[in-house]
């Protein structure tokens, strides 16, 4: 046979070619072909380079075993060096075929080369068929490989095993912890013979068990033999790594032919660095377009794929060794920057760092067109750093910054240095124009831009009469379903949507866990903010806390029903840092001072982005700003850290205080925490406050005091997460006193939520001496009442509108409202009532006879005088322009105080002149005397109750104009009438 490589023939470097486009200079040396040494070796049953056609992986050891490819296009091939890489994504997998292991004894060897930075569940390849869950006769049995694994026993390490199932065990037997993976490529080598399988890292044996299987119980009957990439356990991930070369024995290789037929360390190491020379450039360029297009600070990791990396700048004046990228440049500056391998090898970029100017500052700022929330008017240059003040056309309506702003001694600085806060008209008033300018000043130049911003008037407001809540379920349920209250009781939960989850992930990690909904500021939209985490992909809980997504998930809804999200985009938004592990529960508070919003998170934090340093990795809570939930401030800010792990804070504010429930993350005490994963509460007058430690005696106003702890376990005999405090609203049955909260765990190993029921005074008067968790109050409530096995989540307070919305699953409808009317002489007043007590705008329009006249609504009520001779008068509410109430009118209303008279004019032609002839009816109940005026003479007469009489006024015209009379009348009690009516035009020529 051929010696052993990753390619048997030469290929062009497609991937350095297209991938780089000249960027990268010619570091690195030819790669040396991946092959083993001249000893002599079996032929392999089937070898696998990373050779393809179309959708077959082809077999280059000549017996004609190509794979069946599923998933992947050319582009899941690279060219490293010369020699194809297929790069596993979680996208695809690949098929083997009967005959590479027989299963005629024990004997087989599996070489696999691969390079992963990726822990999770997931199997590099398998030998065996049948997709299952644990312990079930569906999942077939197998030998198996996981080059890197997410389980806590294995974190990081490779997991081999071998699995028959025997009774009622599932009869896996895993090979002990050898450790991971080497830096770049590594080979391994698992090798069975007889009841012994063992495992090889680069040669070297790493691992071995005995057990009692037979292959024969593994080999499927099918024509699959098993798969790369593909795990046989239900929910497991497609794997996610650079798989190089794949060969297949049926025979046992000794350990001298196992180091024999690898691809030598320095071939591996040449494939590595190729693959980095296109994997580097996406990481150092960041958030510049390109590197010919540099203005941000640049990435150096300190790894990449394993391999340790040492940057160094040809110009630290402009680019520092570290990355941070000079704003002071006057024109397009060349630099040259080298990342130096751990081998020697030497790999380059060359980035042109752009000129400095304010202007591209300006035009990266994005203002809302029309805003029902305050303006994020930065204050720093987005790209260059530029110093940007604002001016407001009206200051009442949308403030300009100050220039005397100071941040405070305690807590985060407005980063908008008071502008961009917002007085929006009232309700019915209709939105109101200014034109905001930004200018910007870098050096000695000063640029300014103009924007116009519509500020919404408020939103209708309605009080509350229920809940909304939003949860995941489980682990393996990671989407959002929502549930709502039958009406103004708490403990009236059930699903709505027909118990379907409303947001299902398809980006990102494909999971949403912990969602938190926030009603906005000023109670017109509700926010959403979830965890982007799918522990159901495969994801290990330590991969998931060290690799985790630096993005959070937001949305914004009016009804609950219709989510949209905040960044048009189907994406989560990044606002964590690359040094960081995670960002779980992320959650949010209005800030009064700073008038934005707190968005606040739990977060490892590494020493760098490599993330390979491995100590201080406690979970810590970060927080950052935001105005629109679309733009956040960076980098996030520390929170809370006191040495101790603690993540899943929520704040209510009760008088002048912050209060915060947070989770003790810890196993057990953390300091004067008593006890791990479990509840405790501070409080603070600063939301943003920063902790570095648990105190009883701390002062609030410039930090967080202690006020209780370990507050839910000795009552619920669980540990718990996810606290959610909830006010209550009036009217329900469960806040008779008028000041009820609601605290509400997660008992994540048992079901889900309870509930506390308590007061804001309770939670106020909380202190070392006089606990709340230890008073006779505090108590959990019976299981039910809650959404059925709701984990973190949230719970939020809703008018009706909203509630119907909820239960309907349609969007807001217009409620009801009533039109009543009244009378007092000629002034009459109409009022006007929603069915859900909540704000009517609009107009009325009055009605009566011949005349009519709109009126604007101000508090619900709408008033004019009706001119006499008007008896009867109604008032119809016309509704406003948003339509979330119905029109309605009242029932008519006869007035007093007033003669009923009316009058019609009719023309006819006499002897070629025209004749007007006027009618005049006392619709009165009592005899008038009147006067028709005209502009061809009066007339006069005495009309009984109910009579018309009609006179003819001679005009001695051929024609004549449209015009008015005036009718006039009184009566023997006082009453009086005047009115005008029309006459028409007449030509008789």
């Amino acid at each position: 046979m051929r010696a052993s490589a990753l390619l048997s023939r030469s290929r062009p470097r497609r991937m350095l070619a297209a991938g780089l486009t000249g960027l990268l200079a010619a570091g690195l040396c030819t790669a040396a072909p991946l092959a083993a040494s001249a000893a002599e070796l079996p032929a392999p049953t089937a070898h696998y380079d990373m050779s393809h056609t179309g959708t077959q992986l082809l077999d280059v050891s000549g017996n004609g075993r190509n794979a069946a490819l599923t998933g992947f296009t050319d582009a899941s091939f690279a060219d490293a060096g010369g020699d194809a890489v297929l790069r596993f994504k979680k996208d695809g997998y690949a098929a083997l075929p009967k005959g590479l292991v027989t299963g005629t004894d024990n004997a087989f060897t599996v070489e696999y080369t691969v390079a992963t930075q990726t822990a999770a569940n997931q199997f590099g390849w398998v030998i065996g068929d049948g997709v299952g869950a644990w312990n079930t006769t569906a999942l077939g049995n197998h030998v198996f490989v996981n080059p890197r694994s997410g389980e806590s026993a294995y974190s990081n390490a490779v997991l081999s095993g071998i699995r028959v199932k025997s009774g009622t065990a599932n009869g896996e037997v895993r090979l002990p912890n050898g450790g991971g993976l080497n830096a770049g490529f590594t080979t391994l080598t698992l090798v069975g013979n007889g009841n012994a399988l063992t495992l090889y890292r680069d040669g070297v044996q790493i691992s071995t068990v005995t057990h009692a299987y037979a292959m024969s119980s593994i080999i499927p009957t099918g024509t699959t033999l098993g798969y790369l990439g593909r795990s046989l356990y239900t929910g497991d991930a497609l794997v996610q790594a650079d798989v190089a070369d794949v060969k297949f024995w049926d025979v046992a290789l000794t350990q001298a032919e196992v180091a024999a037929s690898m691809p030598t360390a320095a071939a591996k190491s040449a494939a590595n660095e190729a693959l980095l020379r296109a994997d580097l450039l996406p990481t150092v360029l960041g958030a510049n377009p390109s590197a010919s297009q540099v203005t941000r600070n640049l990435s150096f990791p300190a790894t990449s794929n394993g391999v340790a990396l040492t940057w160094a700048s040809q110009n630290t004046a402009v680019i520092s060794n570290t990355g941070v990228v000079s704003r002071t440049v006057t024109a397009d500056t060349p630099v040259t920057v080298t990342a130096t391998t751990s081998t020697g090898t030497v790999i380059s970029f060359a980035f042109t760092v752009l000129a400095a100017s304010p202007s591209a500052d300006l035009d990266a700022i994005s203002l809302a067109s029309r805003t029902t929330e305050n303006l994020p008017l930065v204050t720093k240059g987005a790209i260059n750093g530029a110093t940007i003040s604002w001016t407001s056309s009206d200051a009442a309506l949308v403030t300009p910054t100050d220039p005397a702003y100071a941040a405070p001694a305690v807590g985060a600085a407005d980063p908008f240095a008071g502008g961009g806060i917002v007085e929006r008209p009232a309700y019915g008033s209709g939105d109101r124009r200014a034109t905001l300018t930004a200018h910007a000043t870098l050096g000695s130049t000063t640029v300014e831009k103009s924007f116009t911003v519509t500020v919404a008037e408020h939103a209708r407001t309605a009080p509350d009469a229920g809940y909304a809540a939003a949860y995941f379920k489980s682990d393996g349920d990671e989407k959002i379903y929502q549930a709502a209250t039958s009406g103004n009781d708490f403990f009236t939960f059930s699903p709505v949507n027909g118990g379907a989850a409303v947001i299902t992930s398809t980006t990102d990690t494909k999971g949403l866990r912990d969602p938190y909904i926030l009603r906005s500021h000023d109670g017109d939209k509700y926010y959403m903010l979830a965890t982007d985490l799918c522990i159901s992909c495969g994801t290990g809980w330590g991969p998931a806390q060290s690799a985790g997504s630096l993005k959070i998930e937001v949305w914004e809804s009016v009804d609950l029903v219709h989510w949209t999200r905040t960044n048009g985009v189907d994406s989560g938004i990044t606002i964590n840092q690359p040094e960081a592990g995670m960002t779980w529960a992320p959650e949010a508070y209005w800030d009064d001072e700073l008038q934005s919003y707190v968005v606040f998170f739990a977060s490892r934090l590494y020493s760098d982005a490599s993330h390979t340093n491995s100590d201080k990795l406690y979970a810590r809570m970060f927080s950052v700003l935001t105005r629109d939930f679309k733009t956040f401030t960076s980098p996030p800010a520390s929170w809370q850290d006191t040495g101790y792990a603690r993540i899943d804070s929520t704040v209510t504010k009760i008088g002048d205080y912050y209060y915060r429930f947070t989770k003790n993350e810890e196993s057990g005490a953390a300091g004067t925490l008593e006890a791990g994963k479990d509840i405790f509460l501070e409080r603070s007058k600063v939301l943003t406050a920063p902790t570095t430690s648990s105190n009883w005696t701390a002062d609030p106003a410039a930090t967080w005091q202690l006020v209780d702890t370990r507050m839910t376990s000795l009552e619920t005999g669980q540990s718990g997460e996810g606290p959610e405090i909830v006010k209550l609203n009036a009217g329900d049955p469960n806040n008779a006193a008028g000041d009820g909260y609601v605290f509400l765990v997660d008992n994540y190993g048992a079901g889900g939520y309870r509930a506390f029921v308590t007061s804001g005074g309770e939670i106020g008067s909380s202190s070392q001496a006089d606990r709340l968790s230890q008073r006779a109050t505090w108590n959990v409530r019976p299981v039910g009442g809650l959404p059925t096995s709701p984990r973190h989540g949230a719970f939020v307070s809703v008018p009706q509108t909203v509630l119907t919305a909820m239960h309907d699953w349609t969007g807001i409808t217009a409620v009801t409202s009533t039109t009543a009317l009244e009378a007092d002489g000629r002034d009459v007043t109409a009022a006007v009532t929603a069915a859900d007590a909540g704000e009517v705008a609009g107009t009325v329009t009055f009605t009566g006879g011949g005349w009519s006249k709109t009126v604007a609504l101000q508090d619900g009520s709408a008033g004019a005088t009706v001119p006499a001779g008007i008896g009867e008068v109604t008032a119809t509410y016309d509704g406003y322009a948003d339509g979330l109430v119905a029109t309605s009118t009242s029932e008519a209303v006869e007035l007093q105080g007033g003669l009923e008279l009316e009058a019609t004019a009719t023309t006819r032609c006499i002897a070629g002149k025209v004749s007007l002839v006027v009618t005049a009816k006392n619709a009165d109940h009592q005899r008038a005397d009147v006067v028709i005026h005209t502009s061809y003479g009066d007339k006069t007469g005495s009309l009984a109750a109910g009579a018309s009489v009609s006179s003819t006024f001679a005009t001695r015209a051929a024609s004549i104009p449209a015009g008015t009379l005036t009718l006039t009348g009184s009566a023997a009690d006082g009453s009086a009438f005047e009115g005008a009516f029309p006459t028409p035009a007449a030509n008789c020529g």
